[in-house]
């Protein structure tokens, strides 16, 4: 039987013929083993419905998955999700190396149900040093390596960015200012008169000296501070003898700021070895926390920590080997990798992360000297992390059952959503909702919508509230209209009155969502205060919560935080309406033109006060296009 070898981008949900779906289970996964080779590969296993169950890696297809058919010997778990089998897919590979790259690809691209997960795997930010600018911008960065520059990090969380961007303001004094702000400055701003930029932008220091300070801190970034200091500590002495005395007190402010450093992580940095990640596991109570520091050029630049997902029968050793493969896709690889369990499949992890990376990956369990005592650090931390979230897990699931009593639900609720609007006078209008469950808030599944709807009146909350209904739940009808998903939320939650609620309910009912899922309004109490909210539920009169109450401080809570991130992302949004640059509104005209007109005449305003023989005069610029350019502004 010839099957068509399927590519990592081929759908979750493939489409299962009636001839297929005649067998299933252990029966069905026999009647595959017979055509398939010896050879590694990687198998994907789908339910009747085409969703994905598990994607696994094999070197030996038709051993691996042979095993399979032999249904008593696995364990309860697999035993469920091999009578859920109703068909298969397989892709071979050159080798067992290439299987688990592809293996780990699609675990985080399908999320399947009965593989280990890693969960909450954003990005991390790092220092972008901007080489696409006579001037280096210093910035933080997250997301796609598109712009020109050097990249340093990762960092475990913004906050120590934001440390390390401030010594390095101390030290180097480069500018983090965007282009637009550089370019549009006639004298030096306040970060000059404080001593954190150079100003190289109204010419108080040369390209070429600003240069030379660029080089010093990509010095100090790669781990090169011993030599640095030296360096400043000779210039320093020298400019003390030649009775320079403005400059040597610089010089000294800038050592001061870099010892900084060193002196706040002497306990955390290491000697012993210059680059390496920490990743230490701790399992309790079927919950798992995997604890990852980050040591990069000589210091410790964080620690976050991740709670993957997994069946109860895993084991430690086998939860870090999949978190491993998964957590280094699209992320740089130290040369080091330190863990305090021995992997499964360390040899052919580290040919995996080795043939990715491009360089020799080495993965181990530290015995002895600083690098044990740092990983034992790392194992205090997961274990302290674990019982955090345990207890918070503890705490929120009776304020869950809380909720589920007071508006007499008779399900429990793992999943609640609070929507909210925010809009000035109706312009830049967006409807946003957050999601909490019993980790807490699921910052992950924050959603916000561009209220476009051409019929919605500027500024009508209940129209809006409606369109943000239609848009939400039309997706999850259509992602699975036959069944509640885990993205289904069981409660609704409104910041509002009657209005709203009623809005929210005629959203629900155009699409056919109503009455799948619980909705209640919140309205502030009298004088708007806090703590004499009126709640509203279709079908009950409205009802008041005894003040003091912790369900009653959950749903302020609840509330709090969806107008804190509707407000925050409408502000963010009217920001980046009032930052755009006129240039953008004129057709013919794009990042490479703009940066040519800006180049040339230094502003946007100046711009528009050019003539169109001037505007011609620039790379780029036709005489027709300059005609156009000098229309829009002068017409």
């Amino acid at each position: 039987m010839s099957r068509p070898t399927p590519t990592p981008d081929s759908p979750s949900k493939p489409e299962i013929s009636s001839d297929e779906g005649a067998l299933y289970g252990a029966d069905k996964i026999a009647d595959y083993v017979k055509n398939l080779p010896a050879k590694p590969g990687v198998y994907r296993m789908f339910d009747k419905d085409g969703h994905v169950l598990y994607v696994g890696k094999a070197k030996d297809l038709k051993k691996r998955v042979a095993n399979y058919t032999s249904y008593n010997r696995n364990p309860v778990r697999i035993q469920r999700m091999i009578r859920a089998t109703a068909h298969m897919e397989f892709v071979v590979t050159e080798s067992e190396t290439e299987a688990l790259l592809l293996e780990a690809n699609l675990i985080k691209k399908l999320k399947p149900r009965y593989n280990i997960l890693l969960r909450d795997d954003k990005s991390f930010p790092y220092i972008l040093m901007r080489k696409d600018h006579p001037a280096a911008q210093l910035m933080k960065h997250r997301g796609a390596r598109k712009i020109d520059g050097d990249y340093y990090g990762p960092f475990a969380s913004a906050g120590a960015v934001n440390r390390t961007l401030d010594t390095l303001q101390r030290a180097f004094r480069l500018r983090t200012c965007s282009d637009s702000v550089y370019e549009a400055r006639t004298r030096p701003c306040m970060l000059h008169q404080i001593k954190r930029c150079a100003a190289p932008c109204t010419g108080e220091i040369s390209l070429e000296d600003y240069s030379q300070l660029n080089d010093d801190a990509s010095a100090f970034l790669r781990g090169q501070s011993q030599d640095l200091r030296a360096r400043m500590s000779a210039q320093m002495s020298e400019a003390s003898q030649a009775l320079n005395f403005e400059k040597a007190a610089d010089l000294r402010d800038r050592l001061r700021a870099m010892a900084k450093v060193t002196q706040t992580g002497a306990a955390i940095n290491p000697t012993t070895f210059n680059e390496a990640d920490i990743a230490a596991i701790h399992m309790e109570g079927g919950q798992t926390c995997v604890q990852v520091f980050f040591f990069r050029a000589g210091h410790n630049f964080g620690n976050r920590a991740y709670f993957p997902r997994h069946g109860k029968l895993e084991t430690s050793e086998e939860i870090l080997d999949s978190f491993l493969a998964q957590f280094y896709l699209g992320k740089p690889i130290p040369k080091n990798i330190f863990v305090n369990v021995d992997l499964p499949n360390r040899a052919l992890l580290e040919a995996a992360l080795s043939e990715r990376s491009g360089r020799n990956i080495t993965i181990s369990r530290p015995q002895r000297g600083e690098k044990k005592m740092l990983t034992e650090r790392a194992v205090t931390n997961a274990n302290e992390a674990l019982a955090r979230k345990m207890a918070e897990t503890a705490s929120q699931t009776r304020l869950l059952k809380g909720l589920q009593s007071t508006f007499d639900i008779e399900q429990d609720i793992h999943r609640v959503e609070v929507y909210d609007n925010s809009h000035i006078q109706g312009t830049n209008a967006i409807g946003a909702f957050i999601a909490a469950g019993p980790d807490g808030f699921i910052k992950r599944d924050y959603r916000t919508f561009n209220i476009k709807d051409k019929d919605t009146v500027p500024g009508d909350d209940y129209a809006m509230m409606r369109e943000v209904m239609r848009r939400r739940f039309t997706r999850l009808m259509k992602d699975d209209p036959s069944q509640i998903s885990e993205k289904w939320p069981d409660l609704i939650l409104i910041d509002g009155g009657k209005g709203q609620l009623s809005a929210v309910l005629e959203g629900l009912e155009e699409v056919g969502a109503r009455g799948k899922v619980h909705v209640v309004a919140i309205a502030k109490g009298p004088d708007r205060h806090a703590g004499r909210e009126v709640f509203h539920m279709p079908g009950r009169a409205e009802f008041t919560l005894p003040q003091g109450t912790p369900v009653l401080y959950y749903l302020q809570r609840l509330r709090d935080e969806a107008h804190r991130f509707a407000i925050g992302t409408h502000r963010a949004r009217r920001k980046k309406e009032m930052k755009k640059n006129p240039l953008d509104a004129i057709d013919g005209i794009g990042p490479k033109r703009k940066k040519a007109l800006l180049a040339h005449f230094g502003s946007a305003k100046a711009v528009s006060k050019a003539s169109a023989r001037e505007l011609a005069q620039v790379e780029g610029v036709s005489d027709q296009l300059a005609e156009n350019i000098h229309d829009y502004f002068n017409a």
